[in-house]
Formats: structure tokens, C-alpha cells, sequence
């Protein structure tokens, strides 16, 4: 292979690399800055979504350095930040505790291989090219699951910012838990003040200065300076001092008993996992401007599973709480990542204690300004006004994420663009086309009343494929279209009027035909043809040309019965007639 091919394929297959030899030097204070705000936040991110888990607390930061570092090689998304997830969390501790038998070792053990499965059938999907599933993630669905996740992840949060917790199974509980709690008193008033004045710091620096000051650093390191000059860690929750130690292969014990009792979560969570992370990373692109190839995505993905699988860590996704927090940071390239990775294994080796001072409040804050930066109302509004099937669908993915899950949310959004599709190809605009005197062309006569019939031809024209459900609704048009035309014919009278002697479909918006629409074709011909009337196609394209072929209507649709453009099937038409009348219309 010539040297530049070979360097094409390995910058293809390693985004990390080609962002490295492309990196640009205003990316590198943006970059380092996001790195260190975003540490904070996947410390704490880690180790609770660890014990949410049901491991400890030091396999989350084991699954967050590690994947991270790998998809910054690997992945396509330049800022897209992976970790442990909740949406991951129960279904990890249903898998995995009921075999550990109450050994921690084995439970990680267990995390581990379950991580390594998820990573290997990710890699397996993207290998395979099978990541084509994110061309179904429209942009409605992307603006309503973002603005649900945006939602969620706020709710989640607020507890946080005032000092209590809840447990809720859902948003709904969650708002109500809010209030209960906050009617009961349970508010902490001095990590309120903490999380309110993080929150009027990040705000009002990013409103003031226009982000040109890293204001969630300066929060999150204030709170920190705060908290351990007064003592408050014992009066309010912070998120707690990082185990020392750095990632090893924890992997021992396992049974190949295991693997089997396994692969139904494994796939399960594989789904979950690249369906979150394929939606963010591609409403993330569309918004940058960037573009993300899903099956690249899908490997990258698998990939940061397997090594954090390997290296002590479980499974894990994209997040949509740690994400945003790097994107509102400046971050500008898979360096973000880098740095808050080593960062963290830094922590763990030097100063372990440090985030023993950070009060959840702050974090609180830090998560909820970032998330508020994903709501789109504006899109959904713009949507409405442009088309108001596509806004129902936003709204429609909105509420089933927000209600029902991400996953299932997202596969019932799919679903719902699937049915608006078929319904829109079911029932497609369909016109009559006529001559303008004076214009070039033929035209739509419902959009131009000026618009003539040509005398003795109708012309036709179906916008979509013709398939089984709206292969009779063509047939219905055409023949409506003439009888309306003979009509009038016939009460203009000759020589005004002519007899409708040809049919011209323009052909070049039916891109397919499927067997049931060729018998609807086939009656609309025997129909015409009962009523001397010719079927013409123009403009028909060859892969449909061939699907005819295929069928065996070479014969009943020779050559002749095909034109290169609606013009030339025109002329054709006007001047067979006139041979057969013996002179000029």
C-alpha cells in the first residue's frame, strides 16, 4: 500500500491521531481549561455511579481514566466524554450481585467481564458497519431527547444543590420528592448558599465576560478554599476523598459459566449504551458542525469498554451530564479528555484527600448550568413553524425519554419517524402539470391557475416511490385527472377541445416500485388503453427502468413508451396525433 494510503486508513481508524497532527495552538488553553473543571465533576460522577453499581468506590474512577483515554484515540467525537452512567448502574448491580454472593472481589471481577462483553460486541456492531442506525436519529428526535435529557438530568440535581437527597423512580416522584422534602425541611442551608453562589458564579461570568473566564473553575475551586477554611465539610455533604492506586487487571476467579450468564445483560447494555451515546454524539456534530460516523462511533465505543472492562472498571456510555460541562468549559478537541483523565490518576497518586473538601452543592450547580445549555426550546418553536409533523415528533421524543427511559423513549421516537415517513410517502404531493405561455418548462396548474393543459395530453407527476400503499392512490389520481380532463374537453368542444389521447407520467420523483405497485401500473395501462388513451413515462430513471425489466414488462413497455424529459414526450405525442388526424391541431 503507497505510504499515503496507508496514512490515510491509520488517521480513518485513529481520529485521536489525525486531531493530533491537526491540532491548532488556540485550542490548547481552552483545552486545558475544560480539562481541569471537567476532573471535578467525573470524580464524584465515578464513585457514586460505582456504588450505584454495587462496587466500590474506586472502580468508578478506574472506568472513567481508563475510557477515556482509549476514546480519545479511538473516538470520532472530539468532545464527547465517556463514563459510568446511571441509566447503566441498576441493570450492572442486577447482573452482577446475585452471582458475586456478597465477595467484592468477584463482583469486580464479574463488572469487569461484563464490561469486556459489552466492549467486544460493540466492536463486533461497529467491525460490521452496523452503526447505520443513527441515520434514523432525525433532528426532531435529537432536539426532544436532548431537551428531555436536559430535564432529567436538572431534576437529579437539584436535590443536590440544597443539601438533601431523594429516592424516586422516576422524574415525576422526583419533582414531587422535591417538594416534599423542601416542605419538610429538609434543605441545608449552608450548602444552598454554597450551591446558589457556585451557581450566580458561573453564570454571571459566562453573562459579564462571555466565557472568556472559566467560571466553573473558579467555582468549584472557591468551594473547595471555602470549605476547608471554615471546616463546613462536617456540616455539609462533599463528595469524599479519592481511594489511592491506579488501575490494574482485576479479572481473577471467573468461569466460563460466567460468560453465559452474562451475554444477556451484555447485549442489553451494549444497546443502551450506543443508543445513548449515538443520539449526543450526533446532535453534539450537527451542532459543531463536525460529523460522526456511527459504526466508527460504535467501535470507539466498544473499544473504551473493553479497556475499562480490563483495567478494574464496568461498562459504560457517553454522558450526558459530564459532556456539557466539558463543551460549556471551551473544550475543542479529545485533549479535554486526556487531561481530565491524568488529572484524576495525579489526584489519586498525590492529593487523594483534596475532593474530600468539595461539596456536592457546587457539583450540583456545575451539572445543572451544563445541562441547561442543552435545552432547545427555540428549535422546537423553529420546527412548529417550518413543520409542524416533524415538531410532534420532537415533542413525542421529548416526553418518552423524559417518561419512559432513554432507550425505550428513543426506540418509540424511531418508530414514530418510521410511521411519519410511510404516512408521507402513503398520501405525497401529486400534480397536473401544464405550459405557461411565454415560460420554459411544464407547471404545477393548482400553484399556477395560468397554467394550460396541452390540448389532447395530460401530465402527471407523483413525488415519491411507488410502493404497496400508495400504489392504488396513484392509479386513483391518474385516472381522476383524466376523467376531468375528457370532461372538459368535451364541453369545450372541437376544435377547441381535443380527446385525451396521451398520458405523460414525469417520472423522476418515482426513485422505486415494488410488485404491488407494478399490478397498479399495469391497471392504470389496461385502463387508459381501453380508453385510447397511451401511458408515456418520462424521465424515468434507469434502476426503475431495470426494475421493470425484471418484472418481464420489457415487452409491454418497449422503448418507444420511455422519454428522455416531459418536452420530448410532448412533442412526440402532438405530432403522432397529428399524423393520425391528418393534419395540425
Amino acid at each position: 500500500m503507497p505510504i499515503g494510503g496507508f496514512r490515510g486508513v491509520a488517521l480513518s481508524l485513529i481520529p485521536g491521531l489525525n486531531t493530533a497532527l491537526h491540532y491548532q495552538r488556540a485550542w490548547l488553553v481552552p483545552d486545558l481549561r475544560a480539562g481541569i473543571a471537567l476532573s471535578f465533576l467525573l470524580i464524584p460522577a465515578g464513585m457514586g455511579y460505582a456504588e450505584a453499581s454495587g462496587l466500590p468506590a474506586y472502580t468508578g474512577l478506574y472506568a472513567t481514566v481508563v475510557p477515556l483515554l482509549i476514546y480519545a484515540v479511538f473516538g470520532p467525537s472530539r468532545i464527547l466524554v465517556l463514563g459510568p452512567d446511571s441509566a447503566l448502574a441498576p441493570i450492572i448491580a442486577a447482573s452482577i450481585l446475585p452471582l458475586a454472593l456478597g465477595n467484592t472481589e468477584r463482583a469486580i471481577a464479574l463488572a469487569g467481564l461484563l464490561g469486556l462483553m459489552v466492549g467486544l460486541t460493540l466492536l463486533s456492531a461497529g467491525v460490521l458497519r452496523l452503526g447505520f442506525d443513527t441515520d434514523l436519529l432525525s433532528k426532531p428526535i435529537r432536539v426532544g431527547y436532548l431537551n428531555a435529557v436536559a430535564l432529567l438530568v436538572i431534576i437529579s440535581q437539584i436535590p443536590k444543590l440544597f443539601g438533601f437527597s431523594i429516592e424516586a423512580p422516576g422524574p415525576i416522584q422526583g419533582i414531587g420528592a422535591i417538594v416534599q422534602g423542601a416542605a419538610a425541611g429538609s434543605i441545608g442551608v449552608v450548602a444552598m448558599l454554597l450551591g446558589l453562589a457556585s451557581l450566580a458564579v458561573i453564570v454571571g461570568l459566562r453573562f459579564l465576560l462571555g466565557g472568556r473566564v472559566p467560571g466553573v473553575l473558579i467555582a468549584v475551586v472557591a468551594s473547595i478554599v471555602v470549605t476547608a477554611i471554615f471546616s463546613l465539610q462536617n456540616v455539609l455533604p462533599v463528595v469524599g476523598a479519592m481511594p489511592q492506586g491506579l488501575p490494574a487487571p482485576a479479572l481473577g476467579g471467573l468461569v466460563w459459566g460466567d460468560v453465559v450468564s452474562l451475554i444477556a445483560p451484555a447485549l442489553g447494555i451494549a444497546l443502551i449504551a450506543f443508543a445513548d451515546t449515538g443520539v449526543l454524539s450526533r446532535t453534539l456534530a450537527a451542532r459543531r458542525g463536525d460529523s460522526v460516523n456511527g459504526s466508527q462511533e460504535m467501535a470507539g465505543l466498544g473499544l473504551a469498554n473493553i479497556g475499562g472492562g480490563f483495567f478494574g472498571g464496568f461498562p459504560i456510555s457517553a454522558s450526558t451530564s459530564r459532556t456539557p460541562v466539558a463543551e460549556q468549559a471551551g473544550a475543542r478537541s479529545q485533549l479535554t479528555n486526556v487531561v481530565g483523565a491524568l488529572i484524576i490518576v495525579i489526584f489519586m497518586l498525590v492529593a487523594p484527600g483534596v475532593t474530600g473538601y468539595l461539596p456536592s452543592a457546587t457539583l450540583g450547580a456545575v451539572v445543572i448550568v451544563a445541562a441547561a445549555s442543552l435545552v432547545d426550546v427555540s428549535g422546537v418553536s423553529r420546527l412548529w413553524r417550518i413543520d409542524k409533523t416533524d415538531a410532534l415528533l420532537s415533542i413525542a421524543a421529548f416526553l418518552s425519554v423524559f417518561l419512559v427511559g432513554v432507550l425505550q423513549g428513543i426506540l418509540v421516537a424511531i418508530g414514530l419517524s418510521l410511521v411519519a415517513f410511510v404516512l408521507r410517502a402513503w398520501r405525497p404531493y401529486r400534480a397536473e402539470l401544464g405550459r405557461i405561455p411565454g415560460m420554459r418548462g411544464y407547471h404545477d396548474r393548482s400553484r399556477h391557475p395560468d397554467a394550460d393543459r396541452v390540448p389532447g395530453i395530460v401530465i402527471v407527476r407523483f413525488d415519491a416511490p411507488l410502493f404497496f400503499a400508495n400504489g392504488g392512490i396513484f392509479d386513483d389520481y391518474v385516472r381522476s385527472v383524466v376523467r376531468r380532463a375528457e370532461r372538459e374537453s368535451e364541453a369545450a368542444g372541437r376544435p377547441i377541445g381535443t380527446p385525451i389521447h396521451t398520458v405523460i407520467l414525469a417520472a423522476e420523483p418515482i426513485t422505486d416500485i415494488d410488485t404491488t405497485a407494478i399490478d397498479e401500473l399495469l391497471e392504470l395501462d389496461e385502463y387508459l388503453a381501453s380508453r385510447g388513451v397511451s401511458l408515456v413515462l418520462a424521465e424515468m430513471k434507469g434502476p426503475v427502468k431495470d426494475q421493470l425489466q425484471a418484472f418481464g414488462l420489457g415487452d409491454r413497455f418497449s422503448p418507444e413508451r420511455f422519454a428522455p424529459t416531459v418536452g420530448a414526450a410532448v412533442d412526440t405525442a402532438s405530432g403522432e396525433f397529428r399524423d393520425d388526424i391528418g393534419g395540425a391541431i
